[in-house]
C-alpha cells in the first residue's frame, strides 16, 4: 500500500514575530505537528543573517514588527533571493496591507487572533502547494531514458513517479 505522509514531517520553520509569547505559542503548536523550528527571530535586522546561514523550508512572518522593516519587507527579500514559501501572520487585514503582501506571492495569510488549526492547516497547504508549483510539467519516461545509460522499465518508471510524488510504501 502506498501512503502519502504529511508534507510537514521534519520541515524547518522560521518564525519572525516580535511578541515573544505569540512566537513561543506558534513554536509549540508546530512542534506538536512534527515541524522543526529553525529559529525564532524578534528583530527584522537579524533575519537576513539567519537566512544566509540557515535557510528554512518555510517562514512565518509577522507583518508588524515595530521596526523600520516589517514582515512584508522581509517577504520581498525572501522572494527575490530564496526559494521557499512564506506565510504572513498579522492583525492587519486592511486592503493596503493585503495589496502590499500579495506582491510577494505568499502561500498564506493568517489573521490574528489565530488558533492551532489555523497555523497547521495554513502551513500544510502552503508547503503542499509550493512543492507542487516546483514540479516540472513534463515527467516523461522517454525523456528520462534518453539521459541515462540503463533504460527504465515501465514498472521502474511507475515507482519513480510515486517517489517523486512523495509517496512511500
Amino acid at each position: 500500500k502506498i501512503v502519502n505522509p504529511s508534507i510537514c514531517d521534519g520541515k524547518r520553520v522560521l518564525i519572525v514575530e516580535d511578541e515573544p509569547l505569540i512566537a513561543q505559542d506558534i513554536a509549540s503548536i508546530l512542534e506538536g505537528y512534527d515541524y522543526n523550528i529553525s529559529g525564532i527571530i524578534r528583530k527584522p535586522d537579524l533575519v537576513f543573517d539567519h537566512l544566509k546561514n540557515d535557510p528554512p523550508d518555510i517562514a512565518i512572518l509577522d507583518v508588524n514588527l515595530n521596526a523600520e522593516k516589517d514582515g512584508i519587507d522581509i517577504g520581498e527579500h525572501i522572494a527575490k533571493h530564496y526559494e521557499f514559501p512564506i506565510v504572513y501572520l498579522t492583525a492587519y487585514a486592511d486592503k493596503k496591507t493585503i495589496d502590499r503582501a500579495k506582491h510577494t506571492k505568499p502561500m498564506g495569510y493568517i489573521v490574528k487572533p489565530f488558533d492551532e488549526k489555523d497555523i497547521f492547516t495554513t502551513l500544510e497547504i502552503a508547503l503542499y502547494n509550493y512543492a507542487n508549483m516546483l514540479k516540472p510539467v513534463v515527467f516523461d519516461k522517454a525523456l528520462i531514458n534518453k539521459n541515462i545509460h540503463s533504460l527504465l522499465t515501465e514498472k521502474e518508471f511507475e515507482i519513480l513517479k510515486d517517489i517523486y510524488d512523495g509517496k512511500t510504501n
